[in-house]
């Protein structure tokens, strides 16, 4: 018996010396979990294991052994266990070029930005946002990322109240935005008159709190296969924050000190609206904190901001004209208020995980949030002398004077701007699983619902129509809203003995999408008095009809109601292949099939080779798709365009409209695409990394919206043009209109050091693009004549189209950091672009509708010049200084666009009587850049 229980003791030994150590391995900057980090024991002669995606590990060990934990790109750590069962250990990066860890476009183990198969971007956003003037995260990253672009629209209606960003030189709706990982909703709104992406709609990157962002990955590839529809030109990855004990609190203030083109510079005579001399004025504050949940290692990070803009008022001078390069010889009586609108906005984000028990096999996560923004922007002006039928009158055509709206000139001319008011709420919820099914195999179950609500208001504006009376004033408009909800199932698995590794992704999604129109008052958009009468002040032969609708933005009528929706089902498999250790290979296959056009297939190729441990080259090739969104395909509204000089109700006719169907519009269908890159990412020295990457992109049958089709062209079908109401003077169609190749090249390259205290870094971003029409598909009954053809997509609109980023833009930031004290200057060149105006009439454009656009002289009106607008590149500079008061406080100061820079006029400059003819109305179009002037700004950030 004594021997049997010697043996048995000896036996139970490794029991007792041996335990099992769960753990986790993360960052120690910012605590994101690390996957696919190698642990093993010192003593033991295995090669360990690897953590899943959540960073997770268990692994057999005695109480006093020690771990080494390493990963690419990271300090290797050693980690005494002193009897410990449930560890966290931070791993330090090795260098600032390797610390760049990227998720987006695998579903196996993160890697290092430069060692990606095809080209991402990394912005960390608390590294970006302080030392700048800019307040949102899509200004931000327009400096940011070499290939995001974004023009601040004014005067486009909606489009003033939202931002919208594209990369590639695609529109807003090719590029997919997820957020951590999931498929983040689209805004319900769809890009219209005077807007850049003209025709699309794309998600909002300002709705929620930027306080909320650790980083932003920027795929700049297509990934439809990966992704599924929208990831033609790329995918946009928010990474929220996982802090926890760590509260920060940051506000700051910023101005506009435009000391050239403030309008009241030139508002002696009280022709503009006008603010103080600085204006625009914002002022921020946002709150991040984290707390732990459970026993577990669980944690919810909470954020919340807002944000208080003011209007700017811009205007040119109209002095010295002639010599003035930047004088126009007329009052701007079309935009009396031209300039940014006002925006308040706030909102909350949370983001949460909770192991569901001590071994951390399953994850409970969420993330969500709502925000809510309230806008203000003006319409285009309103003059009794020109268009007395869009003022309150008696029944005998006189003015009734409403002074708390209307003003007088002291040239005598009475005017009123209409403000166009949304009200815009946005709301979302992740909720998910996820966890190990063992065997190496994990899985992830999620639903991501969002919902986006565009809630229009006319205001300090009439309903001319309403004869005697000078209110109502405030119109409830209608508006729309766009659902979505997404479900995913994805599983993965790591296969060691592979080759070299192979990482093996499959998954599903189901999405269900909804979009709606409502309907506003009667009086935003219907008519009371459709009598004509004669106005006074204009000759006794002129017969004109009160306009019906709101000033300024007519709400929706019962013939724009909407309520349609679709679903989607989805299948996908990935694979990574370390063929060796320096060769990569990637591939991806997906299937769709949508309720409303059908079914799609997508592939993708990509792969990596390390030429040696410093260099590597990289390509892809893909094919891709985007499906017509429910916005392109059910949005209609009459609303207030500008044509010809001459403001005009235009109708945007829906795809199943009766005059859409008259048009011989077809039915909209899926954009396709076929992408390819080839680059190169070196390390040429210590923090000193170079990523060149050039791309082609080939889409076919990009939705657009078609050129403006008047009822009084007498070329057009009669079955057409009689379909069209009796106030609408034009309308236009959403179309799978033209083909599209972008062509570019991508460079980044990143140099960062540090000495003692102090630290330099300089980074340089730049893209060079250009695009080509290929073909623009007209449809049979609108292809009689050139006029009906150039008509469906006018030179206009193509310049419009192509200019949709600069053809080339670099920016270089340098920031040096000298122990407390730190300065920095970020220079953002933006290439030149070229746009066109409408037009006088001609036998080419006899409808001013931009074909071959030409206008008179000044010197000589039977001479004729071109109607371009050159915007020549042009160089800003930003500059800013920091100091850390404490190791808990730090202030930052500077300005952007130091030197006041602004863009060129939006004029022939031989030709300057028609200027205003531009998509703005204004003295310059909505162009990168932007026209607001010089920034100030200050920041205080406390970590406390």
């Amino acid at each position: 018996m004594r021997t049997l229980l010697l043996l048995a003791s000896w036996l139970a030994i490794p029991c007792v010396l041996l335990a099992q150590i769960t753990g986790k391995v993360v960052d120690a900057q910012s605590g994101s979990p690390l996957a696919g980090a190698t642990v093993k024991v010192r003593s033991a002669k295995t090669s360990g294991i690897s953590t899943n995606n959540d960073g997770d590990f268990r692994i057999q060990a005695s109480p006093n052994d020690i771990l080494e934990i390493s990963f690419i790109g990271y300090t290797t750590q050693s980690f005494p266990l002193h009897g410990q069962t449930r560890i966290t250990v931070a791993l330090t990066p090795a260098s600032s070029e390797l610390t760049e860890i990227v998720f987006v476009g695998t579903r196996g183990a993160g890697r290092a930005k430069t060692e990606t198969p095809v080209p991402v971007d990394v912005i960390k956003i608390n590294q970006i946002d302080l030392p700048t003037a800019k307040m949102d995260i899509t200004s931000i990253l327009n400096v940011a990322a070499p290939s995001f672009n974004y023009n601040k629209q004014s005067g486009a209606d909606g489009a003033d109240h939202i931002d919208l960003g594209t990369l590639r030189g695609l529109g807003p709706d090719q590029t997919l935005v997820l957020i951590n990982g999931k498929r983040r909703h689209q805004t319900a709104f769809v890009t219209l008159f005077g807007t850049r992406g003209r025709g699309n709609s794309g998600v909002d990157l300002n709705a929620f709190p930027e306080s909320a962002v650790d980083r932003v990955e920027i795929l700049r590839d297509g990934a439809s296969a990966q992704y599924g529809s929208d990831a033609i030109a790329g995918v946009i990855n928010i990474i929220l924050k996982k802090d926890i004990h760590r509260l920060a609190i940051n506000a700051g203030w910023s101005g506009y000190d435009d000391y050239s083109f403030n309008a009241r510079k030139f508002n002696a005579g009280n022709q503009y609206y006008s603010g103080s001399a600085i204006d625009g004025n914002t002022a921020t504050i946002s709150a991040n904190d984290g707390f732990t949940l459970g026993r577990n290692g669980g944690f919810i990070n909470v954020s919340a901001e807002f944000l208080r803009q003011g209007k700017t008022y811009r205007q040119v001078d109209t002095a010295n004209w002639q010599n003035d390069k930047n004088a126009i010889p007329y009052l701007n009586t079309g935009r009396r208020a031209f300039g940014d609108g006002s925006i308040t906005t706030g909102g909350v984000m949370y983001n949460m995980e909770i192991p569901t028990n001590p071994s951390k096999r399953t994850t409970f996560y969420s993330f969500g949030g709502y925000n809510y923004k309230a806008s203000d922007a003006y319409a285009y002006s309103r003059n009794f002398s020109a268009k007395p039928e869009r003022f309150p009158v008696d029944a005998g055509g006189n003015l009734l004077f409403d002074p708390s709206i209307m003003r007088q000139s002291v040239d005598g001319e009475t005017y009123y701007n209409p403000h166009i008011q949304t009200h815009i709420q946005d709301a979302s919820i992740a909720l998910g699983l996820k966890g190990d099914a063992g065997d190496q195999w994990t899985w992830d179950l999620s639903n991501t619902l969002g919902r986006n609500d565009f809630h229009y208001y006319g205001d300090k504006t009439y309903n001319a129509s309403i004869i005697g009376a000078t209110k109502p004033n405030h119109f409830n408009d209608g508006g729309f809203n766009f659902l979505q909800n997404t479900l995913n199932l994805d599983f993965s698995r790591s296969f060691k003995t592979i080759a070299n590794g192979l990482n093996l992704g499959l998954g599903a999604e189901f999405r269900y999408e909804r979009y709606g129109i409502y309907v506003g008052e009667y009086g935003s958009y219907g008519s009371y008095d459709s009598s004509e009468r004669i106005y006074p002040n204009l000759s006794a032969d002129s017969l004109r009809t009160a306009a019906s609708g709101a000033q300024g933005f007519p709400g929706f009528s019962p013939a724009d109601k909407k309520a349609k929706s679709r679903t989607n089902q989805g299948l996908y498999a990935d694979a990574e292949l370390n063929v060796t250790k320096d060769w990569l290979l990637d591939g991806a296959i997906r299937f769709e099939h949508y309720s409303d056009f059908g079914s799609v297939a997508t592939f993708k190729f990509a792969t990596r080779y390390r030429l040696t441990n410093d260099l590597n080259i990289r390509g892809s090739v893909s094919t891709g798709y985007r499906a017509p969104s429910l916005q392109q395909i059910n949005f209609s509204n009459t609303l207030t365009s500008f044509s010809g000089g001459q403001l005009i109700q235009s109708r945007i006719a829906s795809n199943d409209d009766p005059i859409t169907k008259a048009a011989g519009i077809p039915e909209l269908k899926q954009e396709t695409s076929v992408n390819a890159s080839a680059g190169f990412s070196w390390k040429a020295a210590k923090g000193l990394t170079f990523t060149i990457d050039g791309y082609l992109v080939k889409v076919k049958n990009r939705i657009v919206l078609s050129g403006l089709f008047s009822k009084n062209d007498n070329t057009l079908p009669p079955s057409f043009t009689s379909q069209i109401p009796p106030q609408v003077t034009t309308v236009q169609f959403f179309a799978n209109a033209v083909n599209t190749t972008n062509y570019g090249l991508d460079i980044v390259a990143d140099y960062s050091t540090k000495w003692g205290r102090n630290g330099l870094r300089i980074l340089f971003a730049g893209n060079i693009q250009k695009m080509d029409l290929d073909a623009i598909h007209v449809p049979p009954a609108l292809n009689g004549t050139v006029l009906n053809q150039k008509t469906f997509f006018s030179d206009r609109e193509k310049a419009f189209l192509v200019a949709s980023a600069p053809k080339q833009k670099f920016a270089l930031n340098i920031d040096y950091n000298i122990d407390k004290f730190g300065i920095g200057t970020h220079l953002t060149w933006f290439g030149k672009i070229t746009l066109l105006g409408f037009g006088t009439a001609t036998d080419d454009n006899p409808n001013q509708t931009g074909i071959n656009p030409m206008v008179p002289t000044d010197e000589d009106s039977h001479v004729l010049v071109p109607e371009h607008f050159n915007f020549n590149g042009k160089l800003t500079t930003d500059l800013y200084c920091s100091y850390k008061i404490s190791k808990k406080a730090s202030v930052f100061i500077g300005a952007d666009n130091l030197f006041n820079i602004h863009p060129d006029l939006g004029v022939n400059p031989l030709a300057k009587g028609w200027a205003g003819d531009n998509e703005s109305g204004g003295p310059w179009d909505s162009v990168q850049m932007g026209f607001n002037g010089l920034r100030l700004f200050g920041k205080i950030a406390l970590n406390l």
